[in-house]
């Protein structure tokens, strides 16, 4: 996806339905799961995405700051 700094869908097919979760990758291996949504159209919704980038933010914007505090 373009714009979306190291975020990826993971596409999972359940019966008749699409669903999209979005995930990053955190230091190689780990994949960190965000939000997760039902797929009706082709395009991925923008306020999807969006949401993602935020939860994707505060991830490591928390692991940032434990790790500045386990250096004091």
């Amino acid at each position: 996806m373009d714009g979306t700094d190291g975020l990826f869908e993971i596409r999972i097919e359940f019966e008749s339905n699409i669903y999209r979760v979005f995930c990053c990758f955190d230091e190689g291996n780990l994949v960190v799961l965000f939000n997760g949504f039902q797929k009706k159209s082709q395009k991925t919704p923008k306020k999807e995405i969006d949401k993602a980038l935020r939860i994707k933010d505060e991830y490591f914007n928390s692991k940032r700051k434990n790790y500045e505090n386990t250096r004091k």
